[in-house]
């Protein structure tokens, strides 16, 4: 069965966490919202022939929102 990679959505170059570019040389990421507020991330690797998408991390929003430093209004 084949699933579209891009399903998610693609999180801006400038606000990737430099946590990721760090322990994985991540140079995109896009995240999937899941249910109950739970956030799966993963990057694209691959050339014209094939397509590999990797998993890097599920977390919950609380987790996710300190990752991605944003705040609580």
């Amino acid at each position: 069965m084949l699933i579209n990679p891009h399903r998610g959505i693609q999180v801006p170059k400038d606000q990737i966490p430099k946590e990721y570019v760090g322990k994985y040389g991540v140079t995109n990421l896009w995240k999937v919202n899941l249910p109950d507020y739970w956030r799966m991330v993963y990057t694209i690797v691959g050339n014209e022939l094939e397509i590999i998408s990797i998993l890097l991390e599920f977390m919950d929003h609380k987790k996710y929102d300190k990752l991605f430093r944003y705040r609580k209004k």
